[in-house]
């Protein structure tokens, strides 16, 4: 690695410790550790949500896709906005508002409460599928962080993986959730500057007397067409629902709606929204062109894509930096790119740690022990995941060294998305709702994720289509029905 990267580099951990060491100064509670106090200004937490909601996807994954697939990957763009508009707009208020009715501090202490369930089966249920789709979607994380360390930085996979591992372990080691929330500020504001200036800065670069339309059409004509690049048109149905349908993991997803636990009231919420908006379209948009652009500038007719942009085109980004922008600025875009990886890897061990210490350990096995007594356990066994998802992380890399960041990253996503969401849903807009309905949505989501992946989308004939599609559509579906049915079949008792 070069100076002006070293640099770059030194500075932005520096400043993501100084975050977390003043953030540990507000830490004085469980309460504290996982959702702030419950006193998160809207900046903060529309920052936070997003840049957690996003991911290393975005800027190596996105831009990558935008690179293969051409116009159509702006479904992706239309379903993220439509999901977080959705969710800021008409859940965000209803959750924040319930949650505290409930001094819901997780989202297990949520449902339980909600439910006002006398058993445990629900939270032990709840706090499993957040603890086992949470390491492999932080081992996802961990693994787009080893190869943006390669490609941008010239550093060793494994050895940039590792270093990624521990300078996010340490900031939240130190601060739970407040420091998670003030690095995501941080790290979400670098975000955004760092994706909508590129484009910018590479369109003005161009030769302006060929549009970007006729030029994608010279290189392949199906990068134009806005419903996908196959001649099947059901295949791209199935691709554009796909790319869309990841917007549905931003109605209710725990790594998300713990920020609304957090923020100080609902007004906050009203001013948050339109932050919220802004950024997803921005940046989202910002992604896909970024990739567009890279296609018309890198590759021609006849030539395969991905021997030039990297596998799947992740290495898009670190070529428009390298070509377009000037040495120092370049070293900055490896701090963008750790910032995508860190704001949600931080989230989701603050997550997984608060499905353990407190819903498992202090909830179901020892309720006599208060709250200010679990935030050593709670750095604990923070560190015991974080290095459980490192070993996942490794393992894949190993086993799998064609995986490509864009679905590797949205497995994980929709195994959090198909198991919570559609409960969030129901428990907000349906009275009718039970405690069995939930296990059931919770559990079919669950199972349906690996279902659809690994049975369905390998079946001859309807495969292909299921794996345009993905899990999260069909899965998310599915475990609605499942929660409405078994609603009906086992409704609520009435009291005497």
């Amino acid at each position: 690695m070069d100076i002006s990267k070293l640099i770059a580099l030194g500075l932005y951990v520096l400043i993501l410790f100084l975050i977390g060491y003043f953030a540990s100064k507000r830490v004085k509670s469980m309460s504290d550790f996982y959702v702030g106090g419950k006193n998160m200004g809207f900046w903060a937490v529309a920052f936070s949500a997003r840049a957690t909601g996003e991911s290393g996807w975005l800027l190596i994954g996105l831009t990558g896709m935008g690179a293969i697939s051409g116009l159509s990957t702006y479904w992706v763009v239309v379903g993220e906005v439509v999901g977080v508009a959705i969710s800021w707009w008409y859940m965000a208020k209803r959750f924040k508002r319930k949650s505290d009715e409930y001094n819901a501090i997780t989202i297990p202490d949520y449902l339980e409460s909600h439910f006002k369930s006398k058993k445990k089966t629900l939270r032990i249920l709840a706090s499993t599928i957040l603890s086992v789709f949470v390491i492999i979607y932080v081992s996802s994380q961990i693994d787009v962080t080893g190869k943006a360390f390669e490609s941008m930085a010239g550093i060793n996979y494994y050895t940039g993986a590792i270093i990624g591992f521990f300078i996010v372990l340490t900031y939240i080691f130190i601060g739970g959730f407040v420091a998670a929330v003030w690095s995501d500020l941080f790290q979400g504001l670098l975000m955004f500057f760092g994706l909508v200036l590129l484009p910018i800065v590479v369109f003005f670069s161009m030769d302006g007397s060929i549009g970007i339309v006729e030029s994608l059409n010279q290189i392949d004509p199906g990068l134009t067409n806005l419903w996908g690049t196959s001649s099947d048109p059901w295949m791209n149905v199935a691709t554009m629902l796909g790319f869309a349908f990841i917007g549905l993991g931003f109605l209710g997803s725990p790594q998300v709606y713990v920020r609304f636990m957090s923020i100080k009231n609902e007004v906050e919420i009203d001013k948050g929204k339109w932050v919220a908006i802004i950024f997803t379209l921005l940046t989202d948009a910002a992604a896909v062109t970024i990739g567009v652009l890279a296609r018309i500038l890198f590759t021609e007719n006849g030539q395969d894509p991905e021997a030039i942009l990297g596998n799947a085109g992740e290495n898009v980004l670190s070529i428009m930096t390298e070509n377009f922008l000037p040495y120092l600025l370049v070293a900055i875009y490896v701090a963008v790119v750790l910032s995508a990886i860190m704001s949600t890897i931080d989230s989701l061990l603050v997550i997984a740690s608060s499905a353990i210490t407190r819903d498992f350990y202090q909830k179901i096995f020892n309720p006599q022990i208060p709250d200010e007594q679990l935030a050593r356990m709670s750095r604990v066994v923070t560190l015991i995941m974080a290095i459980l998802a490192l070993a996942i992380a490794l393992l894949i890399a190993v086993s799998t060294p064609d995986r490509t960041v864009f679905w590797m990253v949205i497995f994980g996503w929709s195994g959090i998305a198909a198991s919570f969401c559609p409960v969030i849903i129901l428990t907000l807009f349906w009275k009718g709702y039970t405690e069995a309905g939930a296990i059931a949505s919770m559990i079919t989501g669950f199972l349906c994720v690996p279902f659809f992946k690994f049975v369905v989308a390998n079946m001859e004939g309807i495969g292909p289509y299921f794996e345009k599609l993905d899990v999260l559509g069909p899965s998310f579906l599915i475990a609605m029905i499942t929660g409405w049915i078994f609603s009906k079949l086992y409704p609520k008792k009435q009291l005497a």
